[in-house]
């Protein structure tokens, strides 16, 4: 195997510290650039959230076998940890006391990526020639060089706006301050912002169904505080999973426990609504759908848009990537994560051969940013991802086109569309939470509200 290779890794979250794992295995240098100030530092935008998937799913193996060396007691397997106690009690230890400590480099960000010698036009030898990596840190801008780049930086800074049609609402930029993205700690840190306000979530991912479910929650303790989920589409049981069929019993049940909110009312839904325009009414927003004529805005004290997120290209502007037009992921990648396609997360496992690029030997793409504008994304697929990278840029072409990882099903993936929630077993909303007491979901529901139950029993 190859020792003298230097790989340079842009991030330094969960994936990408499981790269330089994989790279130090393999005998060669990684060098990790973070734009934050810290490792993981997108996981502390979301350290009130609590993973639908168990510790022994979010530990990547050589990482594990670098924090073996410094005493580490891994977390029990079965327990869902928080984002911040994915911080705590691994990737803090894993960037701040392993070897790792040494090659990454916070507070960088990477601005261009190029071949030394070459521009985009050139091609002749172009690759033999090593990656120039171009980043801004505290002194000013720094240049590297390194045999092969993996770019996994994520996109969760880069998330996707209001506006149905890929732009920004009309007004959505001029009223910024009463507008967040992605799933802000409505009930923690941003309470003052939320608690007795009317609060509008755009979406119809993990993100909006978390987000809606605090908000209920919030509302127990602050009874003004008022939910009203604005649904692109036209069904919201497409939100609301696979309930007790999905491998990962997390995700299903809250799936099933937001459909309970939705039936119940307490969750107010406006379908097929498509914001086109957002202003402001006597200090409030005023939310308008794309079709003004075929129905009412609606009046909020704040937004939350959670529509998604897409990758940031600029910094790869001068490399040649074959990127499917539509996702923006790696073209052989696409077909397999498409969501004009797949309703679903569950993908089958993928890695170098996937993610590499033809047309710019030694690039590759992986984590979340691999997936383009897809969403459901797990943390489980980037290790396997990073896993086949460093073996594949080691030269260990076997072992890079090995498999190693099976992933949970979802239990509503299905080819064009997702099942209904009334297909689901179970009665009133689907069967009862794992560790429950209860006969169905509406029962587990209304003994929570302090009920005898729903009566289905």
């Amino acid at each position: 195997m190859p020792t003298n290779k230097t790989v340079a890794i842009i991030g330094a979250g969960p994936v990408g510290l499981a790269a330089a794992a994989h790279v130090l295995e393999r005998g060669m240098t990684p060098i990790v650039l973070e734009a934050g100030p810290e490792a993981a530092h997108a996981v502390q935008q979301w350290r009130h959230v609590q993973l639908f998937s168990p510790w022994r799913y979010n530990v990547d193996r050589a990482a594990a076998r670098l924090l073996a060396d410094t005493g580490w007691n891994s977390p029990d397997p079965d327990v869902y940890p928080t984002g911040g106690e994915l911080i705590e009690h691994y990737l803090g230890p894993l960037a701040t006391k392993t070897k790792l400590a040494g090659v990454i480099r916070t507070d960088s960000r990477v601005t261009a990526i190029s071949r030394r010698g070459f521009d985009k036009a050139k091609s002749r030898g172009r690759e033999r020639a090593p990656f120039e990596i171009r980043y801004r840190n505290g002194k000013g801008e720094e240049t590297l060089q390194a045999d092969a780049v993996i770019d996994i930086s994520g996109t969760w800074f880069s998330p996707n706006p209001a506006g149905g049609n890929g732009l920004p609402a009309l007004g959505e930029q001029a009223l910024a301050e009463h507008i967040a993205y992605a799933m802000p700690d409505v009930r923690g840190s941003q309470r003052s912002r939320y608690a007795g306000k009317t609060v509008a979530v755009l979406g119809a991912g993990h993100s909006a169904v978390g987000t809606l479910i605090d908000l209920v929650a919030l509302a127990k303790d602050a009874p003004a505080t008022q939910a009203i989920w604005l649904l692109r589409g036209n069904d919201p049981a497409k939100a609301f999973g696979g309930g007790g069929s999905d491998q990962l019993a997390a995700r299903g049940e809250l799936g099933l426990a937001f459909a309970a909110l939705v039936r119940s009312g307490r969750i107010r839904v406006e379908t097929e609504f498509g914001v086109a325009q957002i202003t402001e009414a006597d200090g409030r927003l005023r939310i308008s759908a794309a079709d003004p004529s075929a129905r009412h805005d609606v009046i909020a004290d704040e937004l939350i848009v959670a529509t998604g997120f897409r990758p940031d290209l600029s910094f790869l502007r001068e490399l040649r990537l074959q990127l499917d037009p539509a996702i923006e992921a790696p073209v052989a990648l696409a077909p397999l994560i498409d969501p004009n396609e797949h309703s679903c997360g569950t993908v089958r496992p993928h890695g170098a051969r996937e993610l590499a690029q033809a047309s710019e030997p030694g690039f590759y793409l992986a984590g979340m940013k691999s997936y383009g504008r897809a969403p459901t994304f797990l943390m489980m697929t980037g290790y396997e991802q990073v896993r086949s990278i460093a073996a594949d840029i080691a030269g260990d072409k076997e072992a890079a086109a090995r498999v190693e990882l099976e992933l949970p099903e979802t239990g509503v993936c299905t080819r064009g569309g997702v099942e209904s929630i009334a297909a689901l077993p179970g009665c009133c909303g689907g069967p009862a939470p794992a560790r429950v007491d209860s006969c169905c979901a509406d029962d587990a529901e209304a003994k929570a509200a302090g009920k005898s139950g729903c009566g289905c029993a």
